[in-house]
């Protein structure tokens, strides 16, 4: 009797645990379902995604939007924290020295591929994760509507006729839009005045009041101005035209051999955040780049879209760094 009774204990036991094994792969099936990537409750309170410019311009508003869906999918709210100064490096800085918990988020510049070769600071894309790219613009190349050359090559022989005098407002010393005009300048061989701002705005409204020669920032910048009839675009900087100005040609297309510089906006955490939460943003903040409504908000504004994951934006960043790497000293702003 007495091993009958052990042998019925001994099964009995092992029907419990088999449907207690049975349970918990249940319950990890519906955890990966839920977003819960390799056992980890990521997120589980509120995610700060630092910006390092300033409220209310053309990184903020992408940033601003582009949470404002992501943030759906995740079922956790994402807070922005404007973090200004350094062209950038400030507020970067800031966040690749953060806790690698997937909580503080960055949203990273062009300059941050800038900054070694410039001398201005010794942060790198090393210092982050990729997450996700979500926009490119070209610099555009514009100047009063009443200014008297409507090509960039009128431009360029103005510039010729008249050395150091034309003055190119940028968005500070070290900006991408300061390095757009630098790349110009040493394609065409000119001597241009370089005029710093605080930001790609107010280098426009002064070169709306016809205060400077000339900016080169994004399309987006200067849609304002374009469609009050105040600014005209001579030519971009990039491979192909631009959507919102499909009329003005490439610098290449105007017999110029220089680099297409622009500036890019993208999703980074800090170099030591753990991979599966890298995972669980890339997923979140691409699905969130494609959604329609996002979308229609960068085509509204003049904005470009493009969306690459983890993997191929760490490629991105990289060919950027080595292409500022080559340029930089060759314009001599090193």
């Amino acid at each position: 009797m007495f091993n009958l009774k052990k042998k019925g204990s001994v099964l009995l036991m092992m029907m419990l645990m088999i449907v207690l094994s049975a349970c918990n792969g249940e319950g990890n099936e519906e955890g990966t379902a839920n977003g819960e990537n390799q056992g980890t409750d990521f997120p589980n309170k509120e995610i700060e995604l630092i910006v390092p410019t300033a409220a209310g311009g053309g990184t903020d508003m992408v940033a601003r939007q582009l949470v404002d869906i992501a943030q759906d999918d995740l079922d956790e709210s994402i807070g922005v924290m404007n973090v200004e100064g350094g062209s950038g490096s400030v507020g970067m800085t800031q966040a690749a020295n953060a806790n690698p918990d997937g909580y503080t988020a960055t949203m990273v510049i062009a300059e941050l591929a800038m900054y070694e070769h410039l001398g201005t600071s010794p942060l790198t894309p090393e210092d982050f994760k990729p997450v996700a790219l979500i926009n490119y613009d070209p610099a555009a190349l514009t100047v009063p509507a009443d200014a008297p050359y409507d090509t960039v090559g009128e431009f360029i022989e103005y510039a010729k006729e008249h050395p150091g005098e034309v003055s190119v407002g940028n968005a500070g010393p070290g900006s991408i839009w300061h390095v757009a005009a630098a790349n110009l300048e040493n394609a065409a061989d000119i001597e241009l005045n370089h005029v710093p701002h605080e930001g790609a705005a107010p280098a426009v409204t002064a070169l709306a009041g016809n205060h400077i020669d000339a900016v080169t920032v994004s399309p987006a910048e200067v849609r304002t101005q374009l469609d009050a009839g105040s600014v005209k675009v001579l030519a971009v900087m990039s491979d192909e035209r631009h959507d919102l100005i499909p009329d003005v040609p490439t610098l290449s297309e105007e017999g110029i051999d220089a680099e297409s510089i622009g500036t890019w906006r993208g999703i980074t955490v800090p170099s030591e955040t753990p991979d599966e939460i890298v995972e669980i943003l890339e997923e979140t903040f691409v699905s969130a780049a494609k959604e329609e409504e996002f979308i229609d908000f960068m085509n509204k504004n003049g904005l470009g879209v493009q969306v690459k994951g983890s993997e191929e934006f760490g490629e991105f960043m990289e060919e950027n760094r080595a292409m500022f790497g080559e340029i930089i000293p060759e314009m001599g702003l090193e």
